[in-house]
């Protein structure tokens, strides 16, 4: 991807709002926060050095302690698909009400969001854990 950024506008809530979510409302996952949402996600294209585009799927956003915030894309075929599980991670920003996304140029910035994106899906809640907590 070349180093200029990129805006785009989401039809929906702010990406962020998944990751930090505490307004508790039914598309960042109810009263189930700590999910990714079961709702279709926001897509966002990036032009890539060679001047084609991807489409990617916003998974979510969210924040790096001494770094900022950061936004993490599943990039999808043309089939608005993702079967190799493959993850990107970039700069997070806002300017205005539109989202901006740049590149990560140093590596212990790219290990640091790395780190906090692992542990926000190692901290997620599996269907069968959230059916149980709705039993209850």
């Amino acid at each position: 991807m070349s180093e200029e950024t990129y805006t785009t506008n989401l039809d929906s809530c702010n990406p962020s709002d998944c990751a930090s979510c505490t307004a508790n409302c039914s598309s960042a996952g109810g009263k189930n926060q700590g999910t990714i949402p079961n709702v279709p996600n926001p897509t966002i294209k990036l032009t890539l050095d060679d001047d084609s585009v991807l489409e990617c799927a916003v998974l979510t956003t969210f924040p790096v302690e001494d770094f900022g915030e950061y936004i993490a894309l599943v990039p999808l075929n043309e089939n608005g698909k993702n079967k190799d599980g493959e993850t990107y991670l970039f700069r997070y920003a806002e300017e205005g009400d539109n989202p901006v996304v740049s590149n990560i140029e140093r590596e212990d910035e790219y290990m640091a969001a790395a780190e906090a994106f692992h542990d926000f899906i190692a901290n997620l809640k599996s269907e069968e854990e959230l059916s149980k907590e709705d039993e209850k």
